[in-house]
């Protein structure tokens, strides 16, 4: 081997070794995802927390999140589904999406976008203020039983998932989910406030939005809405307590249904990488969320789940025209 050649063939093996051990060149440029909510919302901080593990382990570039806030997702979807960005593109979603489909009955639903991944679970608590004469979720539940109409819970939107588990605890409590007796609030703060004033006779919320005030004393923990008690939160389950009740929201994201099958998949691809790097499991973690991937196909599947769910659930609160 001459020396030239030599030369060549060092340069080539070490070109080699610097591509082998450099990050790779991100795959998608100029992704747009969609929060269709206000800044600092559940569907906020997932895309943020989207757009960063994306961008950190090298799967996507320029990514943007737009917050398109208003009637539960549904405008944020109908602008997705219509608007004039024909860019790569997601939609993050929520059991509140779905409701807000069955309640407003929209012109743009959920079949005008492709399933890509369910990312997440999260489980709602009860509680009440710490001054409640209330200690436990029996007494709630007694209070219940002998005249729903004089408990109020401090929801969320009008048929939104603390709405919806409200309804079915009396439901399970009372035999009628149509006479819980639900105040709705816009914002998670305005329905803290209220709690805290003893304005209402308890909440439902989100674990992660009650989980300073729980820590620090200010409410009372009566019970969690998931199947099984959560790692970090030492409170009974609804069912352990008899109020067989299990249900928590989750959010996961949608691609255009007009997106080539390639885009798609390689949007896919880059949602399965991601949920596997230390950015999203930090996410995770930081937010009191619970990892629940699946793939388009079972996100699909679980869709029409919840979608049945939610009909018959805001049918018994009496929400369904």
């Amino acid at each position: 081997m001459t020396f030239v050649r030599r030369r060549t063939a060092l340069f080539a093996l070490a070109a080699l070794a610097i591509a082998a051990t450099a990050p790779a060149h991100a795959q998608i440029k100029g992704l747009e995802i969609i929060a269709p909510a206000n800044p600092g919302s559940g569907f906020d901080q997932t895309s943020r927390a989207v757009r960063e593990a994306l961008m950190e382990a090298g799967l996507a570039s320029g990514i943007q999140v737009l917050n398109v806030p208003g009637a539960g997702g549904a405008i944020g979807l109908a602008q997705f589904v219509n608007g004039q960005n024909r860019g790569p593109g997601l939609l993050t979603i929520g059991v509140t999406t779905v409701g807000a489909i069955l309640t407003t009955k929209p012109p743009v639903t959920l079949e005008d976008a492709a399933p890509l991944a369910l990312l997440l679970r999260e489980y709602s608590v009860v509680v009440v203020p710490t001054n409640s004469d209330i200690k436990t979720l029996a007494d709630l539940t007694a209070k219940v039983k002998a005249n729903p109409a004089s408990v109020t819970w401090a929801v969320g939107s009008a048929g939104g998932l603390d709405h919806v588990i409200a309804g079915q605890i009396t439901k399970a409590v009372a035999g009628d989910a149509s006479k819980t007796n639900a105040i709705n609030y816009a914002g998670g703060g305005e329905q803290v406030a209220a709690i805290l004033g003893g304005h209402v006779t308890a909440g439902i919320g989100g674990v992660p939005e009650f989980a300073s005030q729980i820590k620090s004393g200010k409410v009372r923990a009566l019970a969690v809405s998931s199947g099984e008690r959560l790692a970090d939160l030492d409170v009974p389950t609804l069912k352990e307590q008899g109020v067989d009740v299990e249900i928590g929201t989750w959010r996961g994201l949608l691609a255009r249904k007009q997106a080539s099958d390639a885009e798609k998949r390689e949007l896919s691809a880059a949602i399965e990488k991601m949920i596997e790097t230390p950015t999203w499991k930090a996410a995770l973690e930081r937010n009191g969320w619970i990892g629940a991937y699946r793939n388009g196909e079972g996100f699909g599947a679980f869709l029409q789940e919840q979608q049945a769910m939610m009909k018959t659930a805001l049918g018994e609160l009496g929400l369904l025209k």
